[in-house]
């Protein structure tokens, strides 16, 4: 019987259970007490926060990780983004990957009326001084390496922070950082 997990990726782990190099890194195994043979379905990097799913059926790794099922995510960026920036990112933009040039799908994105209410990250990320900064909601259905990142600063409006808010049907709502929750489904 497979098991599946919804976890609030905190800012500063890696989305993997082994890392082999020199350097000591926080890993998801030291959240919780995960099930042999588990696996995080995609990735959010070191400096991403937010939902990620966890399983330790394979082929659900793969329905979730397909064109089929919607991320979005909750962006800081730097700077009161324009519409017309907005525009840009939902015709998609092109990004470096894998050392060429990448042209991103179409998705959706808009600037969030209000910022989110998330709390203070472990790090702080910069202070007023610094100038404004604005949210946006970018919801995508593919993920090349750091691709969300890229796609604002492509269109002059570089992440700040990163959030996670939602896979296919799976939200994170009231789950808090480092929160761990079983769920029977992942996607349906």
């Amino acid at each position: 019987m497979h098991r599946h997990f919804l976890i609030h990726k905190p800012y500063g782990y890696l989305s993997q259970f082994v890392y082999e190099l020199k350097r000591k890194k926080k890993l998801l195994g030291e959240l919780y007490d995960f099930p042999e043979g588990i696996m995080a379905i995609g990735r959010l990097d070191e400096d991403s926060e937010g939902l990620l799913l966890l399983t330790t059926d394979g082929m659900m790794s793969e329905i979730v990780r397909s064109k089929k099922v919607e991320k979005e995510y909750y962006v800081q960026v730097d700077g009161l983004i324009t519409p017309e920036a907005i525009e840009t990112l939902k015709g998609g933009v092109l990004i470096g990957f894998n050392g060429k040039k990448y042209q991103t799908r179409p998705c959706e994105a808009c600037i969030l009326p209000q910022p989110p209410d998330f709390p203070a990250r472990s790090q702080k990320i910069r202070d007023e001084r610094h100038g404004p900064t604005s949210w946006i909601s970018v919801t995508i259905r593919e993920g090349k390496f750091r691709q969300v990142r890229k796609m604002t600063a492509a269109v002059g409006f570089p992440t700040l922070r990163l959030v996670r808010v939602r896979v296919g049907d799976q939200i994170l709502d009231d789950l808090k950082s480092g929160e761990v929750r079983e769920v029977s489904i992942l996607v349906s």
